[in-house]
């Protein structure tokens, strides 16, 4: 109870806002994968987390300075994210 309290309406608002948005992504996707199948539609919402990364490795800088051994871990998660999702798009054939 003491965390509503603490908190601004502008920060409770914009976790309102934020809540509204995700499930109107969601709702989006459930109607989507009537019409493109459940393995398209999930490989769709999924990609938005590789544009969350995408982000956070080129626009944010959030591992600069880190190990070199990161840059070849953080290229290996990109091909195995992105090629995970091509065969959860492709199991639609299957």
């Amino acid at each position: 109870r003491e965390y509503f309290k603490e908190k601004s309406l502008r920060v409770h608002l914009s976790g309102i806002i934020g809540g509204m948005i995700w499930a109107m992504g969601l709702s989006f996707s459930i109607i989507a994968a009537e019409q493109a199948g459940p393995a398209i539609s999930y490989g769709l919402g999924q990609g938005s987390t590789m544009v969350g990364a995408a982000w956070g490795v080129f626009v944010w800088k959030e591992f600069k300075g880190a190990p070199k051994k990161t840059n070849w871990l953080l290229t290996l998660m990109f091909i195995c994210f992105i090629a995970g999702l091509a065969l959860i798009t492709m199991a639609r054939n299957i």
